[in-house]
């Protein structure tokens, strides 16, 4: 009886520690946990026809890594400097899965575009941008337009009329006026299709569609190029890839050997933002074997400083960064694309 007792204990001590062990790994927690990613070669995303890259060293893409938690992992980023815990909202936007996705893939092609015409331009090789309208990020709840307008959608046209940039768009609603209805053709998976609604007021006072938007815009080349950036999503890519496809068009030797990775979104006119996660892609970089890191650096305004007193720019973190966990990587702040070439053919 005695050895019956023994063998139901320790039948169920087990039965409880397999159920621990799962729930460690399986449970899901409303959070996600985001460290360091990779720092992939950009060789291996980018062709430019005619112009192999056979130089050596590397440009690399830095990424930040992003997952669902569980108990297990949300112990570990506790215990990790590297990693950190986000709330799932913060971390997707508060958009499903499907839509964050759709949003990240945008991001990454519209940073592709930018920095193939941003490389096309200062290498003096020939390019034409269209503009397709303005693509839709997020539709407000109290938007008259949310039943029909879904994220990842391309508005073309207000009211039959086209606009080459974003900022026409915005004038020409704003001028309607809150609460006039206007008719706004529409781009969703393909098909043309047209809605009408009245106009209602944001944040902002103005008259608008209350949409979360920017510009989707085609490039196109006279020598070809593909770029192919995987599973990677999002807007960080734009500075690296203009630099590996620069490097690619001139053949200027701006690596000299040098295992340079970097971070930063790349404007129409050449600048470059920050991003998010910086402090991971320094750790990525650096396993990487980076030498050179750039860092964007966008001067804080008086009214973010007086907002936030402690705010750090991406160069601040990245510095900070590199100099506890990497200090033989040299962290560049660059504000543009010019600015980084110059720094590669000066040093």
């Amino acid at each position: 009886m005695t050895s019956l007792r023994q063998l139901l204990r320790r039948y169920w001590v087990l039965i409880t520690a397999v159920i621990i062990v799962l729930a460690l790994f399986l449970v899901p927690l409303p959070y996600y946990i985001e460290g360091p990613g990779s720092a992939n070669n950009l060789k291996s995303f980018v062709t430019v026809k005619g112009h192999p890259d056979k130089r050596a060293g590397k440009f690399m893409l830095t990424s930040v890594a992003q997952a669902p938690a569980r108990p297990i992992t949300w112990l570990y980023a506790q215990l990790n400097p590297h990693y950190s815990v986000v709330s799932a909202d913060d971390a997707t936007d508060g958009q499903d899965d499907a839509t964050y996705e759709k949003v990240q893939t945008f991001y990454m092609q519209s940073a592709i575009n930018e920095a193939i015409a941003t490389a096309y331009q200062a290498a003096h090789a020939t390019y034409h941008k269209t503009y397709r309208g303005i693509y839709v990020l997020d539709v407000q709840s109290t938007s008259k337009f949310k039943r029909q307008i879904k994220v990842g959608d391309t508005i073309t046209k207000i009211n039959g009329q086209h606009f080459n940039n974003a900022q026409g768009y915005q004038k020409y609603i704003a001028k309607q006026g809150v609460g006039k209805s206007v008719t706004v053709t529409y781009r969703h998976n393909g098909h043309t299709k047209t809605a009408t609604a009245p106009l209602i007021k944001l944040s902002t006072k103005k008259a608008g569609i209350g949409i979360t938007l920017t510009d989707n815009v085609k490039v196109t080349t006279k020598i070809p190029v593909k770029v192919d950036p995987g599973e990677i999503g999002g807007p960080s890519a734009g500075l690296m890839f203009s630099l590996q496809i620069y490097e690619q068009l001139t053949q200027d030797n701006l690596r000299h050997g040098r295992k340079i990775a970097g971070t930063g979104t790349i404007s129409a006119d050449g600048s470059v933002g920050e991003i998010g996660g910086i402090d991971k892609k320094i750790i990525a970089a650096k396993k990487a074997g980076a030498t050179i890191f750039f860092a964007p650096y966008v001067k804080p305004t008086k009214a973010l400083l007086a907002v936030e007193e402690d705010h750090q720019t991406n160069y601040q973190m990245a510095k900070a960064t590199a100099k506890k966990y990497a200090p033989n990587m040299k962290v560049v702040p660059v504000s543009s694309f010019k600015q980084a070439v110059e720094y590669l053919k000066n040093h």
